[in-house]
């Protein structure tokens, strides 16, 4: 078949491109060929038992050389003769690389760049030798804080996110020495996301590792920098996933990492992001982590270790009962991979001796730097402050074990007798240790403090600590340094607040509460002139209208005559005109008084009967208060008398 000239010419041309694009081909395969050939030689002269050690000078005049496999052969020439504290010789050879070759060697690694393609074969190995040589430089500070290297962070997260775990831990390496080493290094890492790839390769790793240490110390470094607004709901998800991680490493090793994770698990649950954190770890479902942190936790707390790392654990036991409850002091973790037998009151036992040491070591050194220290500077500050966050911790968890033991009938068929008991004493104890500091508090006139809030709220807020307190309560204020203690810490308000709410509604099974609580009240009252002790006209009247109120509701001769006798001791502060003037008291209420002090009268003129017999002596505090303040109580003097 004929062809015109003009398809010839078109032939032509075709091959002459088909030519040019063949040789480019053979060009490249060659090269890359060449440079699988040098490497190979590089190891024969290496491993040759005979051959001539090879030095520094050696990799330096290959990274001197024109062609890129000279280059890539003096590259591995370093892996093999530098050691890693050989610091001199690393910086000689990054003065000497050129970084734009160590560029394309990375984007050749990662299956990018012109040549991506004909070193396929060998592309894991180009990537292995580009992150080594990094990680290197990197160990020099000023090398790992240029924007050189700040610039290679979003290629080193990506590789962490594609390539397989040869790489991993010098990777990590590269990303803790950048970051550590400048601002830059921290911005760069976040703005890359570099939380989400740490937080996702968390998991993958192996117990103990390197890689592992490396991921923790970038954590820690990086959580401690990052400016207040940038953690977001997008990042929470990763905080999260970084807590089920470490709280594995944190129950399994026994080594130094154990206590790094638990360094940064303290961190992050100390952090202003834990109350975000707290509902995501919540909806993640699942309960392993949180019982890799009760082991954990009881490792800390059993064995010798620093005072400060007891404190780390105790702040993530009182971050595990706001996440789970009290009852989490009671769980028993259920894994496969980390067993431990140990009796179900082990960790309530352990988190409560443990609290109870620390707040008597903390208000002993508080009071020490607020009351004795003979030089206060700045520094002075920082350590208060860090002491009364420490003390609020352990308040918390006493607070926390108080609630649980007080529902001890939900929880009788795992809390023994004897554990009860325990908890009990121990309790007694450290409250008598805060209303100490209290009152030295209150000696020295001070005032405020979070310690001393958060003091008044363990002995006299909560409603179930005055639940749990009141038999101690009422045995302490049988004496007068009791009775003080207690006035001095305002916590007879919080008695009178229990009482009253218990008296709105009360029911038999509160009735020995509620006469505990009476006991205390009338203890603090009958001795009112010993200690200087005046009640407040709000705690005056609240008492009065619930203690008429109850009785009236009662035919019982002993609720009449206990709240006859504590009415007739309070009745002692105020006079029924100033009653009258006060909003939550009006002429009902008088009425209701009346009718109890009257009820009283008429009992104890019942004669020597059994039940007038085993109230004379609150009979004789309601006769006795009558003949003080009946002058000033026209009305209640009228019915008694029935004028």
């Amino acid at each position: 078949q004929r062809t015109t000239g003009r398809e010839t010419t078109a032939r032509l041309k075709l091959n002459k491109e088909s030519l040019r694009w063949r040789r480019k081909f053979l060009t490249s395969t060659l090269k890359w060929k060449r440079v699988n050939l040098q490497i190979s030689l590089v190891d024969n002269v290496l491993f040759k038992e005979q051959a001539q050690s090879p030095s520094i000078g050696d990799c330096l005049k290959l990274l001197k050389g024109e062609r890129d496999e000279q280059l890539l052969a003096g590259l591995l020439l370093v892996t093999k003769v530098c050691q890693r504290d050989d610091l001199a010789s690393l910086r000689a050879v990054y003065d000497a690389v050129d970084v734009r070759f160590l560029d394309r060697l990375f984007k050749t690694g990662m299956g990018k760049g012109a040549a991506a393609g004909s070193g396929l074969d060998n592309r894991d190995a180009y990537l292995q030798l580009s992150v080594t040589i990094v990680a290197a430089f990197c160990r020099i500070p000023e090398i790992a804080a240029s924007m050189d290297m700040v610039s290679k962070v979003p290629m080193v997260l990506k590789i962490m996110t594609e390539s397989n775990d040869a790489v991993l831990e010098e990777c990590c390496e590269i990303l803790y020495l950048v970051a550590t080493s400048s601002e830059d290094g921290v911005s760069t890492f976040c703005e890359s996301e570099g939380l989400k790839v740490i937080a996702s390769r968390m998991h993958t790793m192996s117990d103990g590792s390197r890689t592992m240490e490396l991921s923790i110390k970038i954590l820690q470094y990086v959580l401690s920098k990052l400016p207040r607004d940038f953690i977001t709901s997008s990042h929470l998800l990763d905080l999260a996933t970084v807590v089920e991680s470490l709280a594995r490493q944190f129950a399994v090793l026994h080594s130094p990492l154990k206590f790094e994770a638990l360094h940064l698990l303290s961190v992050i649950f100390s952090s202003k992001y834990l109350e975000s954190l707290r509902e995501t770890l919540r909806v993640m479902g699942g309960s392993k982590w949180s019982d890799y942190i009760h082991i954990g936790v009881m490792d800390i707390l059993q064995n010798r270790v620093a005072p400060a790392d007891k404190v780390h654990a105790l702040v993530l036991a009182e971050s595990m009962l706001s996440i789970s409850g009290e009852s989490w002091l009671l769980r028993q973790p259920n894994l496969t991979d980390c067993k431990a037998s140990v009796p179900v009151d082990r960790c309530l036992l352990l988190v409560l001796e443990s609290a109870r040491v620390e707040v008597a070591v903390l208000l002993n050194e508080l009071a020490y730097l607020k009351y004795e220290a003979s030089k206060y500077t700045s520094n002075s500050d920082t350590a208060l402050s860090t002491k009364q966050q420490h003390l609020t911790v352990a308040f918390s968890l006493v607070e926390g074990i108080i609630k649980l033991i007080s529902t001890v009938g939900e929880n009788e068929e795992v809390i023994s007798e004897a554990t009860i008991i325990k908890v009990i004493n121990g309790l007694n104890e450290t409250v008598n240790v805060v209303l100490e500091y209290l009152q030295d508090a209150k000696e020295h006139g001070q005032k405020k403090g979070n310690d001393l809030i958060a003091s008044v709220r363990l002995v006299g807020s909560p409603f179930y600590s005055i639940c749990f307190l009141l038999p101690m309560l009422c045995q302490m204020t049988m004496e007068i340094q009791g009775c003080k203690t207690l006035i001095s810490s305002r916590g007879h308000k919080a008695v009178v607040e229990f009482l009253v709410k218990l008296l709105c509604n009360p029911v038999t099974e509160d009735m020995d509460r509620i006469f505990l609580a009476c006991d205390t009240i009338m203890n603090l009252l009958l001795k009112q002139e010993e200690v200087h002790f005046q009640m407040e006209e709000s705690s005056c009247i609240s008492l009065l209208n619930a203690l008429a109120f109850w009785a009236e509701k009662s035919d019982d001769p002993s609720v009449l005559m206990m709240a006859a006798s504590i009415c007739a001791l309070g009745l002692d502060f105020t006079s029924e005109a100033a009653l009258l003037k006060h909003p939550n008291f009006d002429s009902r209420s008088l009425t209701r008084l009346c009718h109890l002090i009257s009820r009283s009268f008429a009992f104890a003129t019942q004669g020597m009967a059994d039940a007038v017999r085993s109230e004379t002596d609150l009979i004789e505090i309601i006769t006795s208060g009558f003949s003080r303040w009946a002058d000033r109580f026209p009305s209640i003097k009228a019915a008694v008398l029935g004028v």
